[in-house]
């Protein structure tokens, strides 16, 4: 096959990651500080429940740690006033059997760090500079080199793993929609 594993990706996860992107409504949740604060709550339980469970399948800890975006969502809530994120909502954790439904799960979190930075910036338009955007700001100038090293890992993936890749991008992409749009989870 001469597609790349992520060009396939993408194609497979295309239609559930567009609907995610019509069904969250992204500009009118951040409109308001308040609203902006529940999407992050929300984004946090997310990112709780398929951090750990991606880590665990990915078993690479210096591939993966440079990736959670947990600390962001606590440094954004915490100056937000928010919550302690231990009494915050998430879903159930998904099961991901092997690297091939981890690397699936996890271009769903590393494809948002890329688009976050639009969300980012049109918070800081809207609410000012002091809004905390320590999620949608991305990993600065280590985002580039961190998603072509996540591009590399999954086009390495053996083909035997594809499946379970597309499987879990999808999934990943519906549970998400499910969580952030109807907080079903």
């Amino acid at each position: 096959m001469s597609d790349s594993l992520h060009a396939r990706l993408r194609e497979a996860t295309a239609a559930a990651h567009e609907a995610l992107e019509r069904d969250l409504d992204w500009e009118a949740r951040v409109a308001t500080l308040a609203g902006y604060r529940t999407l992050l709550v929300r984004l946090r339980g997310f990112h709780a429940a398929y951090e750990p469970a991606i880590g665990a399948a990915l078993a690479d800890a210096p591939f993966f740690d440079p990736r959670r975006r947990l600390p962001a969502l606590d440094a954004d809530l915490h100056a937000l006033g928010g919550a302690v994120p231990g009494t915050l909502p998430a879903p159930t954790a998904p099961r991901l059997e092997g690297p091939g439904a981890a690397l699936g799960a996890l271009y769903v979190l590393e494809g948002s760090t890329l688009g976050g930075g639009v969300i980012g910036r049109h918070v800081a338009r809207l609410h000012g500079e002091g809004v905390p955007l320590a999620y949608y700001a991305g990993r600065g100038r280590a985002t580039g080199p961190l998603w072509r090293e996540f591009r590399e890992r999954l086009d390495g993936l053996p083909e035997a793993q594809a499946a379970a890749a597309f499987a879990a991008g999808i999934a990943t992409f519906e549970a998400m929609r499910g969580w952030l749009v109807s907080g079903e989870g």
